[in-house]
């Protein structure tokens, strides 16, 4: 069975570790991948956005299934060009994909379908925009309508700093093309968690919840990033609101895309905000999150290709989704200048050692080999992923690991579960 995994960030690596290590032992290819994918995978060279360059290749070599890493491949329509091939993918078609690609479609979308979520006003106009935001007062979250890489969401203290981010948007055109349109938010209180499940276009499966630090320093300081580090599970949600979220969230979202005859199938990804009143909706996301996927796919307990192929096919069953019972933890390494500029080229030393402790993987990201060597090829590098008994074993692991690894200008927080660290799991 040959199975290409489109991208070549650290989520895709752990989908290609995951997939390699199932019983059906599937020949592998990744485009374009990066140094640690090509241990386990053909490097397919074309980049995740060439989608004719896919199309061509996918065609040649007609591989018995897909699995799109990326949100831009899937909003860009590949999904529905490789089916149109007759083409098997894993991954939502490019109207289903809109949940992520358009922040106001999928606020539409969960207030039609009774998802509980913050109210919001829809603006193009900055100066409609920057008056509504002095009429507001308090805090207020600016979003892009578009894709902006996790990074075209300001969460702002006052109408000043509201107004600033508004004109960063609409009039410097920061965000370019996914900037044309934005969202002002009521700003929701509470702790955020990420709830994902599997959907074979009928219902949905959750999976281990998960918690992601955004922010690029210690304690939440400094600026939003991708994500630089995560853990599973995540202490704060509990099994009732985790009932909850199945019910008022995924159940209710799948019923109103049937409505509208859009056919959801691949992975859905929640990020909830714990209110006083309960999870509310933040925002959605039309694949695995990452670096969520480094701290989940490591707990998968057996084979992950038959639910996979279930989300494909239909009949997704609840059993085909089975959890280890241990808790995990990612730390993110990053070059210095990340989420901004930063330098490439470095030689990073050490990966045999971390990968030598038990229970611990090492998923590349922004790698390339070269002369021999592994360099740093992007802005985050490498995502340390370690199991523990719990959260606070492997934290202690995974950080003993990145304590192995060096490259210039290497960066990381220091504190990935701190907010778990003391909470029992309920």
């Amino acid at each position: 069975m040959k199975i290409l995994v489109v991208g070549g960030g650290g989520r895709e690596h752990a989908l290609i570790w995951a997939l390699s290590r199932d019983s059906a032992r599937p020949r592998l290819f990744c485009a374009p991948g990066n140094a640690g994918t090509a241990r386990l995978a053909q490097s397919v060279p074309v980049s995740a956005e060439q989608i004719d360059g896919i199309l061509q290749w996918a065609r040649e070599n007609r591989p018995d299934l897909t699995v799109i890493g990326p949100e831009a491949p899937l909003c860009a329509g590949l999904t529905d060009r490789l089916q149109a091939e007759g083409l098997r993918v894993f991954g939502p078609t490019r109207d289903a994909a809109l949940l992520e690609g358009s922040k106001v479609f999928a606020k539409d979308l969960m207030l039609a379908a009774g998802v509980p979520t913050a109210r919001a006003k829809v603006f193009s106009s900055p100066g409609e925009a920057m008056e509504y935001a002095c009429s507001q007062g308090g805090k207020m979250v600016i979003k892009a309508d578009g894709l902006a890489a996790g990074k075209g969401v300001e969460v702002c203290e006052g109408p000043e700093a509201a107004m600033a981010a508004i004109h960063r948007a609409l009039v410097e055109k920061k965000f370019g093309a996914a900037g044309h349109r934005i969202l002002i938010e009521e700003c929701l209180e509470g702790e955020e968690v990420s709830v994902l499940a599997l959907v074979d276009g009928f219902r949905a499966v959750i999976l281990e919840s998960a918690q992601d630090h955004k922010r690029l320093l210690d304690g939440d300081r400094g600026p939003n990033t991708g994500g630089m580090g995560a853990y599973s599970p995540a202490p704060v949600l509990t099994a009732e609101q985790k009932e909850r979220v199945q019910r008022e969230v995924f159940e209710r979202i799948l019923a109103e895309l049937q409505k509208r005859r859009i056919v959801y199938r691949g992975v859905l990804y929640a990020g909830l905000m714990l209110t006083a009143d309960g999870p509310k909706v933040l925002e959605f996301n039309c694949r695995f999150g990452d670096p969520e996927a480094q701290a989940l796919l490591p707990r998968w307990d057996g084979d992950v290709l038959p639910a996979l192929e279930s989300c494909v096919e239909g009949g997704l069953r609840d059993e085909m989704v089975q959890w280890k019972p241990r808790a995990s933890l990612t730390v993110v390494l990053a070059s210095r200048g990340y989420p901004e500029n930063y330098a490439k080229g470095f030689v990073i030393r050490g990966l045999e050692a971390a990968e030598a402790l038990d229970d611990v993987v090492v998923f590349h990201a922004g790698t390339v080999w070269k002369d021999e060597r592994v360099l740093t090829a992007g802005g985050r590098v490498l995502s340390v992923s370690a199991l523990g008994e719990n959260l606070e074993e492997a934290q202690r692991r995974a950080y003993r690991a990145v304590d192995r690894i060096a490259f210039e200008g290497m960066t990381m927080r220091r504190d990935i579960g701190y907010r778990a660290m003391g909470q029992k799991e309920k």
